[in-house]
């Protein structure tokens, strides 16, 4: 048998080599983890492996998971994007940039009743970009605002990084998604002062906008989107007031999305619904097998004590909490460029956890600052989804094009993770007063 310490290093390199071959990433996790508790309990591992798996999933808050992707998928179906774009527009011609700042409004808004990243990208870069560059924004501009702001669905309630989050680290997914609200606000707002301040200093890369709007038409365009703001104070005002749990309102959200997308869109044919069923059960079935496999793998760890004896070495160290913590955040953000944010929560957040919390931080302020920082991760290559979205959605922009567009705006990114990793108060300061 190998040496104690050698096991886990075997194990790592044997789920890297997988993944590095081309292994879907739920079956790297599980054989990696198998063939871990094999080395560490024998022919027990048979036993353990499956009991972890089935252990994980068999959680009511899981629920949430496919019943939010449902919902978002049934509002992307639906003129909810663009309807939430052209507002956005109409309330804020005045400034310049306009049709940039708007995209990350409607993002912003979009994420609020969808929770679903990719879904904001196409659902507003398909209406945003081409009418950004019709007007004479520059390309980098028209990209990179939207690919970015889609991101925003991961950090605004409801959202699915925080469900997975709660599940693996047992916080609370009512107070993560209050959590989320004060820097998903926050992003938002430096993401548009960005794009001010560099069509302020750069004027030809957005031109003036020639039309003006009454306050008429402005309240006119409220009509589009009031029932995609009722349903988003449905869903979140049912948790937060306690009458409903998350994945009770996420049910609550489902059947208000499907109301919208069939009476009042009438979007919904028997052909369009059995594909947003289908994908819906696609999407939910990976992130579930990921989640399963990635807790025999997490299980196996704690067999060994990896955790407890990297916080032991690390909280021995003469290395300041701060610095432990950026070099956290530098290691997420790597590895944010090579797997997908599901992968990176189920796989990190057992290993970390106990580190953070040995340093004498809140498991809920970690939570928010890891979907902070996948927001980094969707727009990074080579597994950005969010830049192979917009690509999908955007055919006369090239990949090389969105990811060059994007860069400024990850750096804006960064900025507000550094705000919130350095200053844990601001984003726990909401979830206090609840």
């Amino acid at each position: 048998m190998l040496s104690p310490m050698l096991d886990p290093i075997l194990v790592v390199i044997a789920l890297l080599a997988l993944i590095g071959v081309g292994l879907p990433i739920f079956l790297a996790l599980g054989l990696s983890g198998l063939l871990g508790l094999y080395m560490a309990r024998g022919s027990m591992a048979f036993f353990f492996a499956p009991s972890s798996l089935f252990g994980q999933l068999n959680s009511f808050e899981l629920i949430a998971l496919p019943l939010f992707i449902l919902m978002g998928n049934l509002l992307g179906a639906t003129p909810v994007g663009a309807s939430l774009f052209q507002a956005a527009v109409r309330w804020l011609n005045w400034l310049r940039g306009s049709l940039a700042i708007s995209s990350v409004g409607a993002s912003a808004m979009f994420g609020a009743v969808s929770g679903v990243s990719l879904a904001g990208v196409a659902a507003v870069g398909s209406i945003a970009v081409p009418q950004m560059l019709e007007r004479g924004y520059s390309r980098s501009l028209a990209a990179g605002s939207v690919v970015c702001a889609g991101a925003l669905a991961m950090l605004i309630p409801p959202s699915v990084p925080f469900i997975i989050y709660g599940a693996v680290s047992s916080v609370s997914v009512a107070d993560l998604f209050i959590g989320g609200i004060v820097p998903g606000i926050v992003l938002a707002l430096a993401l548009s002062l960005y794009i001010y301040i560099r069509v302020r200093l750069h004027p030809e890369e957005a031109p003036a906008a020639p039309e003006r709007f009454t306050w008429r038409q402005r309240f006119v365009s409220l009509a589009n989107i009031w029932h995609a703001a009722l349903l988003v104070v449905a869903v979140l005002g049912s948790i937060y007031s306690g009458l409903a749990t998350p994945s009770e309102a996420a049910g609550i959200g489902a059947f208000g999305a499907f109301l919208i997308a069939t009476v009042v869109f009438r979007a919904l044919s028997l052909r369009k619904c059995c594909e947003i069923f289908g994908t819906t059960a696609r999407i939910s079935g990976a992130i579930l097998l990921i989640i399963g496999c990635a807790k025999i793998f997490g299980d196996y760890l704690n067999m060994v004590r990896v955790p407890q004896t990297l916080t032991e070495l690390l909280t021995a160290s003469s290395l300041p909490a701060w610095a432990i913590l950026l070099a956290i955040m530098l290691l997420l953000i790597l590895l944010g460029m090579i797997v997908d944010a599901v992968s990176l929560i189920v796989v990190t957040t057992p290993v970390l956890l106990p580190l953070i919390e040995a340093l004498g931080y809140d498991p809920l302020w970690f939570g928010i600052v890891l979907v902070l920082n996948l927001e980094i991760a969707v727009v990074t290559p080579p597994v950005g989804l969010n830049l192979y979205a917009l690509r999908g959605v955007c055919p006369e922009l090239s990949i090389e094009e969105i990811i060059r567009s994007a860069l400024p705006f990850v750096g804006v990114q960064f900025l507000v993770l550094m705000l919130f990793v350095l200053f844990p108060s601001i984003s726990l300061w909401l979830p206090n007063q609840m």
